[in-house]
């Protein structure tokens, strides 16, 4: 009797670190840097590993370079909270800010590089889930990869492994200078966040079967500044082979060529963030040009800066100086990340040859239905398929936040989000159950894709949503009706209304 008192901890103990997970914990894996445990999702069966580095932090000596190697960590690391953002900008109340509900994330910091992983299938090596790289948007200079519209556990539940990312922005991640040209072995400089999301796909790569996933079925997917990741990484030849899909949401197609008189009509809107585009040289020398001004005259000066000085360096400049510079603050055709722009690459049939998911919302930043049917064309032509969509749900709204509702009307900019998520319970707009039916369309048509290279499903019947061709151009229609996703045959693909202020 006494020898099974003395058992009874040891036994306690065990069951305590139940291999199952059946006592709340999860596995305990093993990847790049050292072991690691997460936390049980609220869905039944569904994990997360929250905050895992995916690369050393990029602070000083090394502000400004590729992605390095992940420092190893002794013991355990317990991945139950969110990673840092990166740097930007706070956000007051109103807009997108009240529409995301931010304030509960991590203090932004230039120490960003983590990612989150949603699973079903923890430690089950070989399982070989289909895998899903999302890339925030935002400018290239706000938004991380945990906000509460990027929810993780409906795609787990689906059998998804999802995982999310924090790449650096603004200044960040995409300054450029003569100085830190001189020192890179590429002689290049800018695209550093474009170099962490490369660096998070090489990670995938090397530790995702961990998490029940398969590396070598891994889908990208953006929205906004994320799209334009995805296009940049299509061309990119250092993302090559590290994707098998993409989806392209509101991040525009390709120019569409002038004819029968007509002007061609551009692939995004027209303003300045979108039609700037200087070579890597002018963008050098106008960054020098701020930095001189500011004493900030060689790289020791640069990365000693404090993170506050360096985000409002530009702006102070413009308001003493009376300029209007517009330092990079987005991907360039560098050379070495960037060959090419990606309307180039893709009449060239240089970019990842890849089946593709594309489209946008109705009350989008501008006319991109044109320029997305241009794109599915010419990948058509070239013996690829891209199906393509619009997103026209308006949002309902019931009153209660003014503030928000003054700027985002309509299917606007961003609002397809909740959807492709199924995150609407995060959302204080008054859902009915036609948009939890509709989210569930959505969303089983984006793990679809993942899964079987076609939205439709094993088959590619599911939703009868055809590739959109020169002869056929198809769009999806995701809306609320009788028929709330449909396909519908047009002679001229949708063009939507003008986004709304």
């Amino acid at each position: 009797m006494k020898k099974m008192f003395l058992l009874l901890p040891f036994v306690a103990m065990m069951m305590s670190f139940a291999p199952d997970g059946s006592d709340g914990t999860t596995p305990v894996l093993s990847v790049e840097g050292g072991q690691i445990q997460g936390i049980r999702a609220e869905l039944p069966g569904v994990s997360v590993y929250k905050g895992i580095p995916y690369a050393a932090p990029p602070i000083g000596e090394l502000r400004w370079k590729e992605p390095q190697p992940v420092v190893a960590w002794k013991g355990v690391r317990q991945c139950d909270r969110f990673g840092h953002p990166g740097y930007q900008a706070v956000h007051y109340p109103g807009g997108y800010a009240t529409e995301w509900g931010y304030g509960d994330e991590a203090p932004y910091s230039e120490d960003c590089l983590y990612l989150n992983v949603y699973t079903k299938a923890p430690g089950q090596v070989g399982k070989k889930l289909p895998v899903a790289l999302w890339i925030h948007g935002g400018g290239y200079r706000e938004g991380w990869g945990t906000e509460p519209e990027f929810d993780g556990q409906e795609w787990a539940a689906k059998d998804v492994v999802l995982v999310t990312i924090n790449y650096r922005l603004g200044i960040f991640g995409f300054m450029t200078h003569p100085e830190l040209s001189a020192e890179s072995p590429h002689h290049v400089s800018g695209n550093y966040g474009i170099l962490d999301q490369i660096q998070s796909l090489k990670w995938i790569k090397a530790n995702i079967a961990q998490f029940g996933g398969d590396p070598d079925n891994v889908t990208i997917f953006g929205q906004s500044a994320g799209a334009g990741s995805v296009r940049t990484l299509c061309e990119s030849p250092l993302a090559r082979g590290l994707f098998h899909k993409a989806v392209i949401m509101s991040g525009g197609g390709i120019d569409v060529p002038a004819k029968n008189g007509e002007a061609a009509r551009p692939a995004t809107p027209t303003n300045r963030f979108f039609t700037y585009n200087p070579t890597l040289q002018e963008s050098e020398a106008e960054t020098k040009k701020v930095m001189d001004w500011a004493g900030l005259t060689d790289l020791k000066k640069l990365r000693a800066a404090s993170t506050e000085v360096l985000y409002t360096l530009p702006t102070i400049y413009n308001m003493v100086t009376k300029a209007d510079v517009f330092l990079m603050q987005r991907p360039i055709v560098d050379g070495y990340v960037s060959k090419k722009t990606f309307d180039k690459a893709t009449r060239e049939g240089t970019i990842a040859n890849v089946p593709y998911m594309i489209g946008y919302t109705l009350n989008d930043m501008g006319s991109m239905a044109p320029g997305i049917a241009e794109f599915c064309k010419v990948r058509q032509q070239q013996g690829g398929k891209a199906w393509a969509y619009e997103f026209a749900r308006p949002l309902p709204d019931d009153g209660s936040h003014p503030e928000v509702t003054a700027r985002l009307r309509g299917a606007f900019h961003s609002s397809d989000l909740w959807f492709v998520f199924k995150s609407l319970k995060h959302c204080w707009r008054p859902w009915t159950k036609g948009d939890w039916d509709l989210s569930e369309k959505m969303i089983t048509a984006w793990t679809n894709f993942a899964k079987y290279s076609d939205p439709n499903g094993k088959g590619g019947r599911g939703l009868g949503w055809n590739p959109c061709t020169e002869k056929a151009p198809l769009f999806m229609l995701f809306k609320l009706d009788a028929n709330d996703a449909e396909a519908s045959q047009m002679g001229e693909p949708i063009v939507p209304e003008p986004m709304r202020r």
